[in-house]
């Protein structure tokens, strides 16, 4: 029976499921804290608007979600496109277009729910995906080179940065240099062992405690860049002058957000083996992104890693999630002021590792040899992510996606000739490009016959000849835009100047209506369309019998 109200959600648990979820709760708590402070240093806020993402966004949208194990939490590209947002934004001017630019994501993507729109991120082409989300992977690295080693490079974007950064090795700060490579030999040794979850907690807290013990004043802290609150985040309304100069990026945000949720959606099954309803997913993660925007957060979007963590935690219910929220909420109030002095280096070793988990080599590989059109998409979106500011690349790449499919429709279409056999059914065979006197042909088309594609069949109908007649089942084709019925009109008055016949078989009642209205029912002649019936080849047989000429007597 379908939860229809959150209180049927949260009533999902019983004592034995109590312990494992809090266990998981804890955990990933543990995982998306450190997450959520370089998060938000990656997109140039104070790490506090990370934490209070976690604090507000991350119970919520576990209470409200179809799904009941996706952790929503701050991601990497969300991170770097909320960054890319604001960069014209300043002090507390950035604060301000800050709640603002969430509140319009979660309004979007709350609006995409409730209007059951979740089928939309089906057209983002996964080369598309792909390459923005390895963009985004290498854009993470090359932002945090700075800090690893000191040098804080110039340049128009991550390439210049990163080419400045590589022109300057000679000005590393020996110190900082050792506690960014010591935190990644750190986390990459602590992956190799049980800790593994906690590898990255675990390696920013044993830097931190190095510089502090052996006084390393050479490397920066956080309480060098930012002033970390304490308390619990106060409500502020969105200042909505600013709506006109945030709404691209807001969409942009949403549509990352959106993606990155559906793909923890589908591989992720619920309790009883089902999987989740993607758009009460969109609308879920909608309400979260208002609620963290009104209290100073930044976006959040379902999160593959913190997901992952909490179900090898043994997350048994939704609950996981609120419990993670609520720790996370206790360790902000009672630890806010021990969170300054964590090691930037440290913090940016996080973030390089991040990244480079982030790249998905056999996920490319596969892109790679799906074909030179997904290859070419893979690479054009990677290089915009890496070049252009985030929401355009996001836009380049959706357009791709359509591009493409409109592309790949419109070529993928098949012509075959069909001829009846003694049981009663029908061999295929490659379609004739020129009709001989007298001949019969049955043709069926395979692929979208719309808009261009229709124009692709036109190219595929065999010329006409004296006296032949062609049957072309339309089945399954429930409606036919302009562009087909036109093919379909000129190719009949093509066949009857050659003094061929057009026959149209398997039409389905939708389509002859629609037909009858354009007049192309009397282009063809009204006693040469036949209806479909249940059995699929059986107005194809009465075509065939009143095409067959008649036996002299």
């Amino acid at each position: 029976m379908p939860e229809r109200t959150m209180l049927d959600r949260l009533r999902r648990w019983s004592p034995k499921t109590l312990k494992a979820d809090l266990s998981a709760g804890l955990t990933t708590a543990l995982v998306a804290i450190p997450d959520g402070i370089a998060s938000a240093i990656l997109a140039g806020l104070n790490p506090i608007h990370g934490l209070y993402a976690l604090m507000i966004g991350t119970p919520i949208a576990a209470m409200l979600a179809s799904s009941h194990f996706m952790v929503v939490a701050n991601t990497g590209a969300l991170a770097v496109a909320t960054g890319s947002a604001l960069g014209e934004f300043s002090g507390e001017a950035k604060v301000q277009a800050l709640i603002v630019l969430v509140v319009l994501v979660g309004l979007i993507q709350l609006g995409l729910g409730l209007l059951r729109l979740g089928g939309l991120v089906r057209f983002v082409a996964n080369a598309v995906l792909i390459g923005f989300m390895t963009g985004i992977a290498v854009r993470i690295i090359m932002s945090q080179l700075g800090e690893l080693n000191g040098y804080h490079a110039e340049g128009g974007n991550a390439v210049m940065r990163t080419l400045d950064w590589i022109g300057h090795l000679h000005l590393s700060d020996p110190w900082t240099s050792a506690i960014g490579l010591g935190t990644l030999a750190l986390i990459v040794l602590l992956n190799r062992t049980r800790a593994a979850q906690l590898a990255m907690a675990i390696a920013l807290v044993v830097a931190t405690l190095g510089v502090w013990l052996a006084g390393l004043d050479s490397v920066a802290t956080l309480n060098d860049t930012a002033l970390i609150p304490g308390g619990f985040p106060a409500l502020v309304l969105p200042q909505w002058s600013l709506v006109v100069a945030v709404f691209p990026a807001a969409a942009a945000l949403a549509i990352i957000g959106l993606v990155q949720g559906a793909g923890v959606s589908k591989t992720i099954p619920n309790p009883d083996g089902s999987y989740p309803d993607i758009s009460r997913d969109f609308s879920a993660k909608g309400a979260a992104n208002i609620a963290s925007g009104l209290f100073q957060g930044m976006p959040v979007g379902g999160a593959m890693s913190e997901t992952a963590v909490s179900m090898k935690a043994g997350a048994r219910s939704r609950w996981a999630g609120i419990f993670s929220g609520g720790f996370i909420i206790l360790a902000v109030l009672l630890l806010a002021d021990g969170v300054g002095y964590l090691a930037m280096p440290a913090i940016a070793a996080l973030l390089v590792m991040a990244g480079i988990e982030a790249i998905k080599p056999a996920r490319i590989n596969d892109v790679w040899h799906s074909g030179w059109e997904p290859r070419v998409i893979l690479l054009a979106t990677f290089i915009a992510t890496l070049v252009l500011p985030v929401q355009q690349a996001v836009f380049m790449g959706v357009a791709l996606s359509m591009l493409h499919y409109l592309y790949a429709s419109s070529v993928d279409v098949r012509m075959v000739g069909m001829t009846p056999l003694s049981n009663g059914s029908f061999a295929e065979h490659p379609a004739p490009a020129q009709l001989q006197p007298g001949q019969i042909v049955v043709l069926a088309a395979y692929g979208s016959l719309h808009f261009a594609a229709a124009a692709t069949l036109e190219k595929k109908l065999p010329d006409a000849a004296p006296g032949a007649c062609v049957i072309l089942r339309l089945r399954g084709v429930q409606r036919a835009g302009s562009t087909l019925v036109t093919v379909i009109e000129q190719y009949a008055h093509t066949l009857r100047r050659g003094g061929a016949t057009l026959m149209l078989a398997e039409v389905s009642p939708q389509l002859y209506a629609q037909l009858v209205k354009t007049g192309t029912i009397e282009m063809c002649g009204i006693d040469r369309v036949f209806i479909e019936e249940a059995d699929v080849f059986a107005a194809t047989r009465r075509a065939l019998q009143t095409a067959a000429p008649v036996p002299p007597i």
